[in-house]
């Protein structure tokens, strides 16, 4: 699948919530959560500082991931905004000042989901069971759909444009990155923003234990990639960013392109196609600084990035990112989110154990599969 892109697309704002302290945006990885689990849980920050009080009890917790990670998204140009004032003024029909989600109303919101709000589906299916499908509430039923998310966000923001979500299990994020691209590149829309929202609950991991998904004995997240084995460990997380066609004091990375590949025969088709992608956007694998593998500690699926890395990129500089924030269909999110702030900060944290690090860090190559089922490429640049 391919991107028609010819402008540049700027990242001027990033927000994410994950298993790691990384929603402020003030440090980077300088903390880190270790673990010895087999399930990451995303940190919860206060909500209450994020959506106000009197509608924090009726959200779902994959939507007060998601308000919080657009929030800080928006307001990445000016943390001192409030919150809380811009979604009440919201709430009641007004349009939110510049200042209160930082940088106003985008054109369009785009966001993309492997299993939406699951929280909500089980409440609205356990209260169908208990009450033997009499006197049920609209609630949970309302804010199970996978849209929920988005639509959420663009009520409390007084968006009214183009609002879309994609539900392709691995590729969901991706495609919502070919979206914004396409939209921006038509001209349809100036400013986008984009995200991605995962939540694991008991009964969703339970059952992707049950298939193999996972790993039977807890491991140490920070050591996850130094010891393969037979499953990984769940994760969760929500990212989201804004993108731009004007480049702005703020900006981070450029968002160059998006490339999807469905079942690739052998390791080799994926070689062509990293290639041929890499070509179109005028580019060669020596080119490339820095490639981000989402590498998660299995053996039956790392083996592939073994083998791109080996037969395509020889000494390119390569590390991985599952091990800070764990498996799930959109954890390329969390990726991305982590190129961009390298880009910006032209430094590698020490935790994603970079091998051969690069003179200098212009572009940046983020390729990931989804139990070798949804590979994905996603090019970035320094501004």
């Amino acid at each position: 699948m391919e991107s028609a892109v010819k402008n540049r697309v700027y990242i001027n704002g990033t927000g994410c919530l994950s298993p790691q302290p990384t929603l402020g945006n003030h440090s980077f990885l300088e903390e880190l959560v270790s673990e010895v689990t087999i399930r990451l849980k995303a940190i919860d920050p206060n909500y209450k500082e994020f959506v106000p009080p009197e509608m924090v009890r009726r959200m779902g917790r994959i939507i007060k991931m998601g308000v919080a990670a657009a929030k800080t998204c928006l307001s990445d140009p000016s943390p001192d905004s409030s919150p809380v004032a811009s979604l009440t003024l919201a709430r009641e029909g007004s349009k939110p000042p510049s200042g209160g989600w930082g940088v106003g109303v985008p054109d369009a919101i785009i966001t993309g989901t492997g299993l939406g709000c699951i929280e909500d589906t089980e409440k609205f299916l356990g209260n169908m069971i208990r009450n033997n499908e009499e006197f049920l509430t609209p609630t949970s039923f309302i804010q199970s759909t996978h849209n929920t998310v988005g639509a959420q966000i663009a009520l409390l923001m007084g968006c009214h444009g183009y609002n879309f979500t994609y539900v392709h299990r691995g590729f969901s994020f991706e495609s919502a990155i070919l979206d914004s691209l396409i939209q921006l590149e038509s001209g349809r829309a100036q400013s986008i923003l984009l995200g991605a929202a995962d939540e694991l609950t008991s009964n969703s991991f339970r059952i992707q234990e049950r298939m193999g998904f996972w790993r039977r004995k807890p491991v140490d997240n920070l050591t996850l990639l130094e010891n393969p084995g037979r499953g990984t460990i769940a994760g969760e997380g929500a990212a989201f960013f804004l993108l731009e066609r004007a480049e702005q004091p703020t900006t981070y990375a450029t968002l160059d392109d998006v490339e999807m590949l469905f079942r690739p025969n052998s390791s080799q088709e994926i070689s062509g196609q990293i290639v041929q992608f890499l070509e179109r956007n005028k580019l060669t694998t020596h080119d490339i600084d820095l490639l981000l593998l989402g590498r998660n500690g299995d053996s039956r699926f790392d083996s592939v990035y073994d083998e791109v890395t080996r037969n395509t990129f020889g000494e390119v500089a390569s590390c991985g990112f599952k091990h800070l924030c764990g498996e799930y269909m959109t954890a390329s999110s969390f990726g991305l989110w982590l190129a961009t702030r390298i880009l910006r900060a032209q430094r590698i944290p020490d935790i994603v154990k970079v091998e051969r690090k690069p003179s200098g860090l212009r572009h940046i190559l983020l390729y990931n599969h989804y139990r070798g089922i949804n590979h994905s490429m996603i090019l970035l640049s320094k501004a």
